[in-house]
């Protein structure tokens, strides 16, 4: 797979799967994301800085508590770059946007289960029935509410993934950086390519003063 040189800022939740993901996406980017806890720069810093895109990573806690969800809120209020959420990072995107979020009907803890999914946007070219591996106790609730845009279920109706219906921005719910989820990498190198078009968009020009 030929890497894309797409400059990444990987936001760590305190993860253990954050250099997982750090790995995948050097590999796919084309070269390594830059790395940073959610509590160790605030966004006023962090916007400064030269990255196309944003990953939010997995990690222990609630999306809603600001403790643990740190700097990821702020990105997710104000960025204008495209972002994936991943795990904790998909139910804070979907949480921002106006999502509610519950307890999953069982918890998972290192499960494999298949994903159905539309085969748009980040599934592109994935086969259905996606072996994914999961780790969480909650969820994102059904009906996401209007803005949000379901794109990927477990058999029994979980919803593993969504993206925004006007932004650049999507989230999955498993982990695309597990060595035993399948097409993983192909996932992320999605989320790039999003990433290029997105960029390569003309900009609308600011109006002329009179």
């Amino acid at each position: 797979m030929r890497a894309v040189r797409q400059r990444t800022l990987l936001i760590d939740n305190h993860d253990s799967f954050t250099f997982n993901l750090f790995q995948l996406l050097a590999e796919v980017t084309g070269t390594e994301p830059l790395v940073v806890r959610n509590d160790e720069r605030p966004w006023r810093e962090l916007r400064e800085l030269a990255f196309d895109n944003i990953v939010i990573s997995p990690g222990p806690g609630r999306p809603d508590h600001p403790a643990d969800f740190g700097v990821c809120r702020d990105a997710l209020l104000e960025a204008d770059v495209p972002i994936l959420g991943v795990c904790l990072g998909h139910q804070g995107l979907g949480h921002v946007h106006g999502a509610r979020i519950q307890h999953a009907p069982e918890v998972m803890h290192g499960r494999l289960s298949p994903v159905r999914h539309t085969g748009t946007d980040l599934f592109q070219g994935l086969p259905q029935d996606l072996q994914v591996v999961r780790y969480h106790s909650l969820c994102l609730a059904r009906p996401l509410p209007e803005g949000l845009v379901e794109t990927g279920w477990t058999p029994d109706g979980v919803l593993m993934a969504l993206r925004h219906a006007t932004l650049p921005r999507w989230g999955v719910q498993f982990h695309p950086e597990s060595i035993a989820t399948t097409h993983g990498q192909q996932l992320l190198a999605n989320f790039v390519r999003l990433s290029r078009a997105h960029h390569a968009r003309p900009r609308p020009e600011a109006p002329q003063e009179a």
